[in-house]
This record gives structure tokens, C-alpha cells and sequence, in this order.
């Protein structure tokens, strides 16, 4: 999944690790060899 805003978080479905952007740059989060997913503000 591409990063395309400040603010938006992401989580690792592997071993539960939680990003937060805070620079837009592109390109895809990656963890555990797999992209990052993006996550719903709860």
C-alpha cells in the first residue's frame, strides 16, 4: 500500500508493529517481508 499522507497509520499483520506517518515520501511500507496495512482511526 502506498503512503500518500501525514497522519495515516499502518500495522505490521505479522508481529502487530504500528506505524505512524509523519513525512509522505511514496513508496510502500514493509515489515516481516510482507506490505504493511493500512488502519482504521478507531
Amino acid at each position: 500500500m502506498a503512503v500518500s499522507a501525514v497522519g495515516e497509520k499502518y500495522r505490521c499483520e505479522i508481529c502487530g508493529n504500528e506505524v505512524v506517518v509523519t513525512k509522505a515520501g511514496g513508496g510502500t511500507l514493509v515489515c516481516c517481508g510482507q506490505d504493511m496495512t493500512s488502519v482504521e482511526e478507531e
